[in-house]
């Protein structure tokens, strides 16, 4: 039986966490005692390579980590879900990028200011392809604004994907536009603050913007486990079913913080137990996939990871729709627990990796 996610938090943190989230959603980003914590823990820098001094957490271990914490709170789980998987970028930029990532094109090359090995380090960004980066002498003109950049006012850095251009042409490869993503550091990029969902309030996905910023050509990267330049398995280990399963685990610890409401609001039954039972049911074959692909390096049954995700985030929001008109009128109120988290289900849900599923 996989444990329950309170099991994946160190002792005393969910307390810690829930103590401060109502406040947190009043401020519409995480509490300071929040990013205290995250930055205590290096929750942010947890795939982040060890030669940077992040944790380069086993993929199962940071999945089990992120179900922890979307138990503990939504918003706080999702957060460190896409800031740390956005450190997971770290494992593809070559050494050269430190020493060239805070100067433009034709500067005098700078000694490294150490990045990713800020211990208040926390990426945000997006994977829309909304951006335009135009080759230039040496490196890249960026034109782009992209929305829903959890963290973004926290962020010491944002990714973005851009269409490359050449001489003033698209550049096609494989059939395609060929996209890159590109790292910009805080005071490059312009916040939009047009966050305004429902739920997961706190995580302040903003959108953000550059306008005409030239940027050097190690700004660019790949994410492929061939272009990986650290040597742990975590940077070989295929991109999309990686992302799928951070997502699903967020959910299913909302669902189950959700659940916990329940109990607390005399909502019980043969609903809450089938509840309890398929989550518990889904949650074990997705750790079971997620674990075997990982032992065979990603090449095990990534598909079945994906598959698994899926299943667990439709499941977990069922779940939470089916209780949810149980708990009453008064489950209706903002400022009650319950119903936050469903606010937090339902905003999570609409995630592309998972809409649909």
């Amino acid at each position: 039986m996989i444990p329950a996610p309170s099991a994946f938090l160190p002792e005393g943190v969910a307390g810690r966490i829930r103590k401060v989230a109502a406040a947190a959603e009043k401020l519409g980003r995480l509490h300071p005692d929040m990013l205290a914590l995250a930055y205590e823990q290096q929750w942010f820098r947890a795939l982040v390579p060890k030669r940077y001094g992040g944790l380069a957490l086993p993929l199962p271990a940071m999945v089990r980590l992120e179900e922890g914490l979307s138990w503990a709170d939504g918003s706080l789980g999702w957060t460190v879900t896409l800031c740390s998987g956005a450190g997971w970028f770290a494992g593809f930029f070559p050494a050269s990028f430190l020493a060239m990532g805070r100067q433009s094109p034709g500067e005098e090359k700078k000694e490294p200011e150490g990045l990713f090995s800020d211990p208040a380090l926390c990426l945000a960004g997006s994977g829309s392809a909304s951006g335009r980066a135009d080759l230039v002498d040496g490196g890249y003109r960026v034109e782009g604004r992209w929305g829903y950049a959890s963290g973004a006012a926290h962020a010491t850095a944002f990714t973005a994907n851009c269409v490359i251009y050449e001489g003033g042409m698209p550049v096609i490869e494989a059939g395609g536009l060929l996209v890159r993503p590109f790292l910009f550091l805080r005071e490059e990029a312009a916040i939009n603050h047009d966050w305004n969902a429902v739920g997961l309030v706190a995580t302040g996905s903003h959108g953000f913007a550059v306008r005409g910023l030239v940027v050097p050509a190690e700004r660019m990267f790949t994410i492929a486990a061939e272009e990986a330049v650290d040597d742990d398995p975590l940077y070989r280990y295929p991109f999309l079913p990686l992302a799928e399963a951070t997502i699903a685990a967020n959910s299913s610890g909302m669902a189950q913080h959700f659940l916990d409401c329940c109990v607390e609001w005399g909502v019980g039954g043969a609903d809450l137990e089938a509840g309890r039972l398929e989550l518990e049911e889904r949650r074990t074959v997705f750790y079971s996939e997620l674990d075997h692909s990982w032992e065979q390096g990603g090449r095990g049954t990534p598909e079945g990871v994906s598959r698994a995700s899926k299943e667990l985030a439709a499941a977990s929001l069922y779940w939470v729709d089916r209780l949810y008109p149980k708990s009453g009128l008064g489950a209706a109120r903002v400022d009650t627990v319950i119903n936050r988290v469903w606010r937090d289900c339902h905003t999570a849900s609409q995630h592309p990796l998972l809409r649909g599923s």
